[in-house]
């Protein structure tokens, strides 16, 4: 088996965990076989003192499909 990982950035003014589901679901739009998720960095920004925004940097990474009959 061969994977591929790629880099992305969600973003989202919930939560951390939001983030991350808004760019796996995203990708999962266009890619298959998506195995694994690695979360590189978290960044939020802050408005009137408080947490307004989440932005997180993954890499995600799936299998690459054999396609030799098609």
């Amino acid at each position: 088996m061969v994977e591929k990982t790629i880099e992305l950035t969600g973003a989202s003014s919930n939560s951390i965990e939001d983030a991350v589901n808004i760019a796996v679901s995203r990708a999962a739009v266009t890619i298959e076989n998506i195995r694994t998720v690695h979360i590189k960095d978290i960044h939020a920004s802050v408005e009137a003192g408080a947490i307004a925004h989440w932005r997180v940097k993954i890499d995600l990474s799936f299998a690459v499909s054999d396609r030799l009959h098609e």
